[in-house]
């Protein structure tokens, strides 16, 4: 039999806190759904491993458990029955003291749907309390993809959960990555137990216009010459729809002008949103006529005779 190492299979260490845990845990159950890993066994068998981890490591209590238990799995390896394990030997000592001795079973981990490990070190079967006690399902986890207009004005998606098909409202302003929860979209709950959640990662496609800093937008704007030097108005296309803008006179390039409240939505606040910031790049003029050259010559002798 085979210690199941259930830091090591989710990739933390055991000062991780219960935070870095479920991040971690939601990280590799978007990777290795089998959704998306359709007939890779290897997955699969990682996906198992992870959601047992994550069974006993995502609970406080469960993982002091495990953590007191599994600290003395050498010492029992080594002198220890080869035939399904008896912790209780184990389980009396402690800092040097005895404890109350306590045979564990499975349904101290709250379910039997556990690898041999468990089923040896902590006990193969269920007690009728366990099968009678109200357990919550299983949650679920998955990704999905929207662009940044989608972001800027809220949307919604149809998703098929087995034979049910549901909507997915994604409210406007969420940030790429984003875990939103689906309340009860999860799997069934056992004898009575309320079901597991939905939890959909977000993930925000890049946008060639605009560069995203929390609620703000950057955008840069190509400005003509003159109008540079002589001030004007120009339009820009923004998320809101096209806006006219001054460009006061002297205008440099690389001059960041602020637009309040046309970056994006400010999650779940209404009528709150970010800037969008526009970086000015004065363009100069190409294929100049003859006249136009001869003004520019006249206009650098005046500049160099100040």
């Amino acid at each position: 039999m085979e210690y199941k190492d259930y830091y090591k299979i989710l990739g933390v260490a055991k000062t991780a806190t219960q935070e870095d845990i479920k991040k971690q845990y939601r990280k590799l159950a978007v990777k290795l759904h089998p959704d998306k890993n359709p007939g890779n066994k290897q997955a699969e068998e990682r996906f198992k491993d992870m959601g047992e981890a994550y069974e006993v490591l995502g609970d406080p209590v469960k993982r002091k458990k495990y953590d007191r238990l599994g600290s003395n799995w050498k010492q029992y390896e080594e002198s220890g029955p080869s035939g399904g394990a008896d912790f209780t030997q184990w389980a009396q000592q402690q800092g040097g003291r005895r404890q109350q001795s306590h045979t564990y079973s499975s349904e101290d981990f709250g379910g039997s749907d556990f690898s041999d490990f468990f089923s040896s070190f902590f006990g193969g079967h269920r007690g009728r309390r366990a099968e009678n006690m109200a357990q919550k399902g299983q949650d679920f986890e998955a990704s999905i993809s929207i662009t940044l207009e989608e972001v800027f004005n809220g949307s919604e998606r149809m998703i098929s959960l087995g034979d049910e098909k549901i909507k997915i409202v994604i409210p406007p302003g969420v940030h790429d990555e984003q875990i939103l929860r689906v309340k009860g979209k999860g799997g069934a709950g056992r004898s009575g137990g309320e079901s597991g959640h939905l939890y959909l990662q977000v993930q925000v496609e890049a946008d060639p216009r605009y560069e995203r800093k929390k609620d703000d937008l950057y955008t840069d704007i190509h400005v003509p010459l003159y109008t540079a030097v002589l001030g004007g108005e120009i339009t820009i296309a923004t998320l809101k729809g096209n806006f006219n803008i001054k460009i006061p006179a002297e205008t440099q390039t690389g001059k960041a002008l602020r637009l309040k409240g046309l970056g994006m939505p400010v999650y779940q606040k209404k009528g709150e949103a970010g800037s969008l910031f526009v970086k000015i790049i004065v363009d100069i003029p190409k294929s100049l006529t003859r006249e136009e050259k001869e003004l520019f010559r006249k206009l650098a002798a005046l500049r160099s005779g100040e």
